[in-house]
């Protein structure tokens, strides 16, 4: 394989540098490293994965971010078309059940991919729902196939949308309604409405506000099921950086970027603390917006200032606690999510009012429940998500991280967690503040920009990035959009282009190549790279990422 690799590559590879190892970096790095490029990547961190990483201390073991893997086939795709298999390098657990909702209105709901089983749950907490649950399962599957070819294509004007035939789809789409909207002609009980829309928090959107499209997230999750990968999400990110390597790809670590290097608009390399790298194309998979205004000066963006970034729609923050608990917890779900009596006031103080909830709904993952290998023996290690709103003026972490820290301990007792203070052996706590000044994320969204209409498909960054030449974006602030299956689709997408573009230039190219011209297109210019340090080369399984 690495030989038919370096035959594509013929005398000089086309050098494509890809600015942080998040997933859809490392997934963008091996399509492009098979498809023969010349890729490097590189990570500030001292991991791979970025928000799908680990945290590990005492030997408990945490998600940063993500904790549900679903869909697993856009991924398998990828490793694949490497000559991979997916399945060879990550353990994933298919989880029955996937997740118990507790409402604080009353009555609790598991769900099981079972769908029998499911609508017999749904029955017992809202009899006239149940027998809606079919017809949800096939609108949505109808739904998606539909939609799915918009979500695997770059969508770069108007006439790309025109090219699939978006207006017939739209009385299948329904734009101009909600999620909660849509679900409404299903089930008219607003707890079942909830255990089918509250995945909206999944893009940092309320349910009563996200685009009626996205009911496609719980269909996902009933039809293709819900996953842990053995170790967490944060082992599937170190399964890619393994198969990168192993496709020729150098992973530098500790390596922030401090400066695109442009030629008018054109990217022609990055300078890092180790100094500058020359590349044909660049990807950027850093926060879209925390990069924009990093590393690439004002004057050089159109559509994307720093004064319209500002104007921009961004999803809400988490709050996270990381609890290293003496004791098993065995009565816990792997999932559980708790949502609070006024659902939609609940939102409205995180998307409008930006103030802090006394009775917030929030999200535990007991993974050793499922992995013991995530804790020491009899110890559990807890995960707690509280949504709340990004960086705000109402809000200052330095004075409320203490008192939402109570509010938040006494919340998860009602999920059956007691007595917890007492029991906690590590604990960490990340708020929106870390989220932008640790993690480089803009306002500490961490869902990206909102999944707006107004900043969706061809609306939102591009994946081959209108404002500047040679610069192309994966992750979840260009299209498809925020969530592990589609920022997989945007690396797909962003190889595709980075692919028929040097292909379209090689075509137009007639000279020959003349190590360190600086004449013709960017594929053509000199781009020869630092080689990689000798203790990058040694890491062999990194560690977490961007």
């Amino acid at each position: 394989m690495q030989r038919r690799r370096a035959e594509r590559r013929g005398s000089r590879a086309k050098k494509v540098v890809i600015v942080g190892a998040g997933p859809g970096g490392l997934a963008n790095a091996m399509l492009l490293a098979q498809a023969g490029f010349d890729v490097e990547v590189l990570e500030k961190q001292a991991h791979v994965g970025g928000r799908t990483s680990t945290i590990s201390e005492n030997g408990f073991h945490f998600d940063l971010g993500p904790t549900f893997f679903l869909y697993p086939q856009v991924l398998e795709s990828i490793f694949s078309s490497c000559g991979m298999d997916l399945d060879d390098e990550v353990d994933l657990i298919r989880l029955d059940p996937h997740y118990r909702l507790l409402f604080e209105e009353g009555g609790e709901l598991e769900i099981t991919p079972d769908i029998e089983l499911l609508k017999k749950r749904i029955a017992a907490l809202a009899p006239g729902d149940a027998q809606h649950l079919d017809r949800f399962m096939s609108d949505n599957r109808e739904k998606l196939a539909a939609f799915k070819p918009i979500l695997e294509s770059p969508m770069e004007s108007l006439k790309d949308l025109l090219g699939l035939s978006l207006f017939e789809m739209l009385p299948l789409l329904r734009p101009w309604k909600s999620v909660d909207q849509d679900l409404s002609t299903y089930f008219q009980d607003p707890r079942v409405r909830l255990a089918f829309s509250f995945q909206s928090k999944y893009l940092g959107m309320s349910p009563f506000r996200c685009p009626s499209l996205f009911t496609i997230l719980s269909f996902l999750e009933y039809e293709h099921g819900v996953f842990h990968p053995r170790g967490g999400c944060g082992a599937v990110s170190l399964a890619m950086a393994r198969a990168a390597e192993k496709l020729g790809v150098r992973i530098h670590l500790n390596e922030p970027v401090e400066e695109i290097i442009f030629e008018g608009r054109k990217a022609v390399g990055v300078r890092s603390s180790t100094g500058v790298r020359t590349c044909d194309a660049l990807v950027v998979n850093a926060d879209f917006a925390h990069a924009m205004s990093h590393l690439v000066p004002n004057h050089l963006r159109k559509r994307w200032t720093d004064e319209k970034l500002e104007r921009k729609k961004f999803s809400c923050s988490t709050f996270m606690m990381y609890l290293g608990v003496e004791g098993r917890l065995d009565d816990l779900a792997h999932h559980t999510i708790y949502l609070a009596d006024d659902y939609r006031q609940n939102l409205r103080e995180i998307e409008d009012d930006h103030v802090l909830s006394t009775q917030p709904s929030f999200y535990v993952q007991n993974p050793t429940v499922t992995d013991p290998e995530m804790a020491p023996q009899g110890m559990s290690s807890l995960y707690v998500l509280v949504p709340v709103t990004h960086q705000h003026p109402n809000v200052d972490w330095t004075r409320d991280t203490e008192d939402f820290r109570k509010v938040v301990v006494r919340q998860l007792e009602k999920v059956g967690i007691d007595d917890l203070d007492r029991r906690i052996r590590y604990e960490k706590i990340l708020t929106p503040s870390h989220w932008e000044t640790e993690q480089g994320i803009y306002r500490g969204a961490t869902f990206n920009l909102a999944h707006t209409w107004g900043q969706m498909l061809s609306r939102r960054p591009h994946n081959r990035f209108e404002d500047l030449e040679s610069v192309y974006l994966v992750g979840g602030g260009t299209h498809p959009g925020s969530g592990l299956p589609v920022i997989f689709e945007s690396a797909k997408i962003t190889s595709q282009l980075i692919e028929e573009d040097a292909q379209r230039v090689k075509k137009k190219t007639f000279l020959p190549f003349r190590s360190g011209s600086q004449t013709g297109p960017t594929w053509q210019q000199g781009t020869t790279m630092q080689a990689s340090r000798a203790t990058d080369a040694a890491t062999g399984g990194m560690s977490k990422t961007a």
